[in-house]
């Protein structure tokens, strides 16, 4: 990661500056956001080089670059989604497909790829496709959170899959 530039590092004449509790101080020259970070004894930052005017925030330096250093290891962290499996059956009762459907929309919710399996034993792999699309479809009915397919339904070795991920 690089290191922003603070202080009397920084080039542009003009910035857009954030005071240390957040709140938006307005575009101030150069000169006075320094004499501004001075008189709280912190340092100016400069937050967003590329924006117009660019960006600037009074804070301590070591407490911001702690900050954002936590963050960017938390964005690591949280990328990791999981493909969940959900298998329904020809057969499987509406309010079976209502619970599986409660436990899809809790994984979609956390972030997680649903792989939803139609299970086909024996001759059933044979059925029309149509048909065994409008099984699928009848449990992604009771899915309450927004999602989208992501990979749509093919066959697979135990009868049908489709992928699904939230929208």
């Amino acid at each position: 990661m690089q290191q922003p530039r603070t202080n009397h590092a920084i080039r542009a004449r003009e910035l857009r500056v954030i005071g240390p509790e957040g709140e938006n101080l307005g575009v101030l020259t150069l000169e006075e956001s320094l004499k501004k970070a001075e008189a709280l004894g912190l340092d100016l930052i400069e937050i967003s080089p590329t924006a117009t005017p660019p960006v600037a925030k009074i804070a301590e330096f070591g407490k911001y670059l702690y900050e954002e250093n936590k963050k960017s290891k938390l964005a690591k962290k949280s990328h990791s989604t999981e493909v969940k499996t959900v298998q329904v059956k020809l057969a499987t009762g509406d309010h079976d497909l209502a619970l599986k459907a409660k436990k899809t929309s809790e994984w979609l919710t956390e972030g997680n790829k649903v792989k939803v399996d139609l299970f086909l034993p024996g001759r059933a792999k044979y059925l029309d496709e149509k048909f065994l699309k409008e099984r699928i479809e009848r449990m992604l009915k009771f899915v309450t959170v927004e999602y989208k397919i992501s990979e749509a339904a093919k066959k697979s070795p135990k009868g049908m899959t489709v992928v699904i991920e939230r929208a």
